[in-house]
């Protein structure tokens, strides 16, 4: 047996193999390449445009039908309320109460939020009756048995049999009216201003405006009510705390009366004269008892003299004089001691009550001056109960818009679009990702390391009996010409020792092997070469339809020997084609060709034939291929175009390695010419499709 065209793209190790036998090395893929090829992207977005384009036109059309069908017109109306900081007042010498806002980014944000808050939108549901409304009162809305909420009403009513729900409360309507309100009410702050926008949304244009006026007409009535209110508790609190001031007043004022009554209180001219006389009197009383001590010196003189000395008439004289005058000067010393005692105990008294009057005096005039400040602002409060001004005001109330401001069609129109076609984008990439086949010579050898030896266009026709009509009356056809080229490049595989015993399988069926073996042993047969294609395919049984034979079989016979090879063969008219059909048989097909019959009877086959052509089952289906291809000599692997999967002809050709058989070429087959232009590779394809149009 010839096989030398699977040593030639057999590698060394594989040689060795075949006399000790090793581990076959199993087929990889190429390592995956992480950057993203934009002309290959831009190429698969363009081949699926049509796709984009529909989903595109698709999108339009439910955004064209929510748009001007289903969405319900909205109505947006906007008053603008200003924040009025002005410091001036209508009485200037006042001081309000309630100061007015300062305008810094704080007091901003806190009116935004009172304008939000929901006791501002509870009075204007009040005001506007809102809860008889069904815009914002869902519960007067009829249910739709199609909602949820009628879902949920015929579960509990019909299927379960509960009583029906409680009415709401009146409370919890009013939350649910106020809630819808705040969810349609937005409030903003025009930047770098004291403005605010109010903004209503409704179906009822006239009702949108209302609501916005009437939110900024009750803020500044609370911002009033506030103010009033607060004046309200500041003249209560005044009024009460002059009450007490007047009573405290009225008391100073009454004791400072009784204390001047009851008292014997001189002017404070009479005190300053009074304190002079006791002066002179201090004065008079020193010269008094210097005088009496000078006298008292003299007597003590006089009298130690008499002792020492008897004393005459004169000296007893003077003597008595002495005495005499000092008891004039003791009588007026103690004279003036007691009017100096006097004198100074009634200055004590009259300038500790003056100064008790003074103290009491200025008690009265303090709890005057803050009697008289705490009635001055009384009086202040009480007048501006009249005056009060809100901290802001309206500066344009909202107009009744004329048209709706919702939806904004066009805008749905374009984003409908943009979703649609980022959509079909989305699904051209998606189907693009899935696809594992292989549409190109270079991917499929790229993939498995193995040449790819013939491209086989698509054949046109219904039924497998009119291939070999096809191929005879259009000889120059796309298919015809790779035929040629894949019979060639079988041949040119081993020039020195062309292949004999050419064997055809697949991964999986339906991928055309048994047309690419029955086109090439028609084309082998043009050569003139005697061409013997056996059905190795014995449990499908499908080589008769191609060429409008009985299935006789045959095989089963000239294997086992009963009958010559030239009486088990048939020979199609006008074909110089010898058919060895399969045999329906209980016996092992895989048993059959291991046999030694088996290659006896192949053996006798190359004596009688040039070219032996085996169309053998899928290798992932059966092992009869791989027992054929021990007497191959040359396998040819058919691959469906853009159908057969990466891990089904990996896992073909592993099987192979397994057995140390390797594939001599790969054929892609049922390839589409239209779409493989469509694909960008239909320069990558020859000239076939020149042929294959015409």
């Amino acid at each position: 047996m010839l096989h030398e065209p699977r040593s030639r793209i057999e590698s060394p190790n594989d040689q060795i193999g075949r006399q000790q036998p090793s581990a076959p090395t199993r087929p990889s893929l190429p390592e995956q390449d992480d950057e993203i090829d934009l002309m290959a992207l831009a190429g698969t977005l363009w081949r699926g445009k049509w796709i984009i384009f529909l989903a595109g036109f698709l999108f339009l059309l439910a955004g064209g039908y929510y748009a001007f069908k289903v969405a319900v017109p909205k109505y947006r109306a906007t008053t603008v309320v200003m924040l009025d900081n002005r410091k001036e007042q209508l009485m200037p010498s006042f001081d309000n109460v309630l100061s007015g806002l300062s305008g810094d980014t704080s007091s901003v944000n806190t009116e935004v939020q009172v304008l939000r808050s929901r006791s501002l939108a509870e009075k204007v549901v009040k005001k506007l009756n809102l809860t008889n409304d069904p815009e914002f009162n869902e519960r007067l809305r009829p249910i739709s048995p199609y909602s949820v909420a009628g879902a949920m009403d015929f579960l509990r009513r019909d299927i379960l049999g509960l009583p029906a729900e409680p009415p709401p409360s009146a409370r919890r309507v009013l939350d649910e009216t106020v809630n819808r309100v705040l969810e349609v009410t937005s409030v903003s702050n025009v930047r770098q201003s004291f403005a605010f926008n109010i903004t209503v949304t409704s179906i009822d244009p006239l009702k949108a405006a209302q609501i916005a006026d009437t939110t900024a007409e009750l803020y500044i009535a609370d911002q009033l009510e506030l103010k009033r209110q607060a004046t309200e508790v500041a003249a209560k609190w005044l009024g009460e705390k002059v009450a007490e001031l007047k009573i405290e007043l009225e008391a100073a004022e009454a004791e400072v009366e009784r204390f001047s009554t009851k008292s014997d209180l001189i002017s404070p001219a009479a005190l300053v004269l009074l304190n002079r006389q006791l002066k002179d009197l201090r004065d008079r009383l020193s010269e008094a008892r210097k005088n009496k001590a000078q006298l008292q010196a003299k007597l003590s003189a006089l009298e130690a003299d008499a002792g020492a000395n008897p004393p005459d008439a004169a000296a007893l004289a003077n003597a008595a004089s002495l005495r005499t005058d000092l008891a004039r000067a003791s009588s007026q010393v103690a004279a003036l001691e007691t009017s100096l005692k006097t004198l100074t105990a009634d200055v004590g008294t009259q300038s500790a009550d003056f100064v008790k009057l003074q103290q009491l005096k200025r008690e009265a005039e303090a709890t005057s001056v803050i009697y008289q400040s705490f009635l001055g602002r009384l009086k202040e409060t009480t007048v501006q109960r009249g005056i009060q001004q809100a901290d802001a005001r309206i500066l344009s109330n909202s107009v009744v818009p004329p048209n709706p401001s919702e939806p904004r069609k066009s805008m749905i129109l374009a984003l409908s679009l943009v979703l649609g076609l980022v959509a079909g984008a989305g699904l051209v990439i998606l189907r693009e990702v899935r696809q594992t086949g292989f549409r190109t010579a270079d991917q499929l050898e790229g993939a498995t390391g193995t040449t790819v030896m013939g491209q086989i266009p698509r054949i046109p026709i219904r039924r497998r009996g009119q291939l070999l009509k096809y191929l005879q009356n259009k000889p120059a056809s796309a298919a015809a010409e790779a035929i040629r080229n894949l019979r060639t490049s079988v041949l040119l595989s081993n020039v020195d020792n062309p292949p004999r015993v050419i064997m055809f399988t697949s991964s999986v069926p339906g991928e055309g092997k048994t047309t690419v073996s029955v086109a090439t042993a028609q084309n082998f047969a043009g050569l003139g070469k005697k061409v013997l294609l056996i059905d190795g395919d014995i449990r499908r049984l499908t080589l008769a339809e191609y060429f409008g034979l009985p299935e006789t079989g045959g095989l089963l016979a000239a294997v086992a020997g009963d009958v010559a090879l030239k009486d088990a063969v048939q020979s199609p008219e006008g074909l110089n084609i010898d058919i060895l059909l399969g045999d329906k048989t209980k016996v092992n097909a895989a048993d059959l060709f291991s046999s030694e019959r088996f290659s006896r009877f192949l053996a006798e086959a190359r004596e009688e034939y040039d070219v032996i052509l085996i169309d053998t089952p899928p290798v992932l289906v059966v092992p009869d291929a791989r027992v054929i291809g021990q007497s191959a000599d040359a396998i040819l692997y058919v691959v469906h175009w853009d159908e057969t999967g990466a891990a089904q002809v990996r896992d073909g050709l592993r099987m192979f390695a397994q057995v140390n058989l390797g594939i001599s070429g790969l054929v892609l087959s049922q390839v589409d010419a239209k779409r493989m232009r469509k694909y960008g590779h239909g320069g990558s394809y020859g000239s076939y499709g020149g042929y294959y149009d015409s």
